[in-house]
């Protein structure tokens, strides 16, 4: 499920040790390919109806200089929920990151482990009212209101100058399904995400949340449970946000 140490180098796997040191989580991820989806959520034995419904938007320029800059800005419809928002930089490394940063309580360092590779970012998260993120895809609101002035500061340190955020192009919406579960012969709890792509193209993403600890050891007893699923971790990876700010982008030339 995770990156394993037989697929790293020795320098790799020093940086990625040292990454996960100084982290506050890891999130151990798995993309599935849209052709083995059904056959995969049928050996989990997921529901669909158990699901939550969100709607996620990001917000970047037409040429993607926020994405190259390897900075995130997102908000979140989710039903049943609050809205919510979040800036997020990657790659760090946690050492280097502002000590009053670290000590906020809505801003977290989290390492991303997926077969084959890693990386670690900071998140600005934030609470926004319910039905703000509408009015920003309706145009009846800035942008900026969806972000604390705390995530406004972090974006505006790391993004291009001049760019302010009411300058940003929202890219989306698109529709997510979200499921938390229990497997019965699992001892974690795990995240199903099924991101469905206006072209008709999804992408289904499992994961599991662990502190540092004891990544590697989650990371091992997860894929030998997805492997008593006969599902596949050692394909080629997906990333949901890639993808999705490609494809707006495109549309929106």
């Amino acid at each position: 499920m995770a990156v394993t140490t037989q697929q790293l180098d020795g320098k790799q796997l020093v940086e990625l040790m040292k990454l996960i040191e100084g982290a506050d989580s890891v999130e151990l991820k798995l993309t599935i390919p849209d052709a083995d989806s059904r056959r995969t959520m049928a050996a989990l034995e997921l529901d669909p109806i158990e699901a939550q419904i969100r709607q996620v938007v990001f917000f970047d320029t037409p040429d993607l200089r926020l994405n190259g800059l390897g900075l995130v800005v997102r908000a979140r419809r989710s039903q049943g929920a609050p809205d919510d928002s979040v800036i997020k930089l990657r790659p760090v490394v946690p050492a280097e990151l502002p000590a009053d940063l670290r000590q906020t309580t809505d801003f977290n360092v989290e390492v991303d482990a997926m077969p084959g590779g890693y990386v670690c970012s900071a998140s600005y998260k934030g609470k926004v009212q319910t039905g703000e993120v509408k009015q920003v895809l309706q145009g009846r609101q800035q942008i900026r209101k969806l972000f604390s002035k705390p995530q406004r500061a972090f974006y505006d340190a790391h993004a291009p100058e001049g760019l302010g955020i009411d300058d940003l192009t929202p890219l989306g919406p698109i529709t997510v399904i979200k499921l938390k579960w229990q497997p019965h012969d699992f001892k974690r709890r795990m995240v199903a995400e099924l991101w469905f792509y206006p072209d008709g193209s999804r992408i289904l993403e499992l994961s599991t949340k662990c502190m540092p600890g004891e990544a590697f050891q989650v990371a091992a007893e997860t894929r030998a449970f997805l492997a008593t699923k006969d599902i596949d971790t050692t394909g080629e990876q997906q990333t949901k946000t890639k993808t999705a700010l490609e494809f707006f982008a495109k549309r929106d030339v």
